[in-house]
């Protein structure tokens, strides 16, 4: 079983790090910084990565193809290519912008990496291990506490979705959030108004989808279809994921525009929005910081 896990963990690391070149070649197309979705849309453009491959789930009920490309950055963070904002957006660095990596460049950055982790968590007590660090050293993401969320979201009785899907837009500055349920309203399972400012607000109507799988551009379109001349704008919150061609169908040009709002960016709302969730504060030790007070003072002898 060991050997299978290990066999599990070198695949996975070797298909996110064929993503490290692509990843920086993309945000110099898109002018040094994008965000998340917009470097995953360019990355998939520019390797004519196939709608199948987009849409592939993995078992965590995650798309993996965003997921790969995003563990692309958190190596090419940690070597310097790209900062480390917090805020959403994946920026080159000075470094990151004259960097052009091979595949093998990229499997090299990727095994130095694995050693530093490794010889990090050799420096720290079992007990003291944190779960971040275990990720980093194996490549495999943890992010525990987003599957248990979307787990109990899921479980969620359908007027109970649509309940919380109504605070976070109230909590993320709409006014007027009415929930109509199951009203038979062609989809539209609520509406609210964006006040962007005192002259400037806008009508939105809004679906749930409680789902494990993947909105295709069906929905979509009938979405689209049910809110017709009702509102500016549309929004379908899931529990599940967005088939490309879904993503394409939302955007699609002279079409009033859908946001679509899949499982991990709910989850993300929920954290920056700190509902559902209790931040923690923790501490990591700075080894390097106390290396300098391990070193023997040298006392020198009198008449020096």
């Amino acid at each position: 079983m060991a050997n299978v896990m290990t066999k599990s963990r070198k695949s996975e690391g070797a298909q996110f790090v064929r993503y490290f070149g692509p990843l920086l070649d993309a945000l110099r197309t898109l002018g040094g910084s994008a965000s998340g979705k917009e470097a995953v849309d360019q990355v998939a453009r520019e390797l004519h990565i196939s709608d199948e491959a987009q849409n592939e789930i993995m078992s965590s009920g995650s798309p993996r193809f965003p997921n790969q490309v995003a563990w692309a950055r958190f190596y090419l963070s940690r070597e310097g290519f790209l900062d480390s904002s917090k805020r959403g957006v994946w920026s080159l660095t000075p470094k990151g912008w004259n960097a052009k990596l091979t595949h093998e460049e990229a499997r090299q950055l990727f095994a130095k990496w694995v050693k530093v982790f490794a010889a990090e968590r050799k420096k720290k007590q079992a007990e003291e291990e944190s779960d971040e660090v275990v990720a980093e050293s194996t490549g495999v993401p943890s992010n525990d506490y987003r599957d248990v969320i979307l787990g109990i979201i899921r479980s969620l009785p359908p007027e109970g979705f649509e309940r919380l899907c109504q605070r976070i837009l109230r909590e993320s500055d709409f006014i007027q959030v009415v929930v109509t349920g199951r009203s038979g309203d062609e989809g539209i399972d609520g509406y609210g108004t964006l006040q962007i400012n005192p002259f400037v607000s806008f009508k939105v109507l809004f679906q749930c989808k409680r789902y494990s799988k993947s909105v295709s551009p069906g929905h979509v379109r009938d979405f689209r279809g049910a809110m017709q001349g009702r509102a500016d704008k549309g929004i379908i919150i899931t529990t599940g994921t967005f088939t490309a061609e879904a993503q394409r169908e939302a955007g699609r040009d002279g079409a009033p525009p859908i946001e679509l709002v899949d499982g991990m960016a709910l989850i993300g709302m929920l954290e920056k929005l700190e509902i559902g969730l209790k931040p923690i504060q923790t501490y990591q030790p700075d080894f390097t910081f106390f290396e300098e007070f391990q070193k023997k003072k040298e006392v020198p002898t009198e008449g020096e």
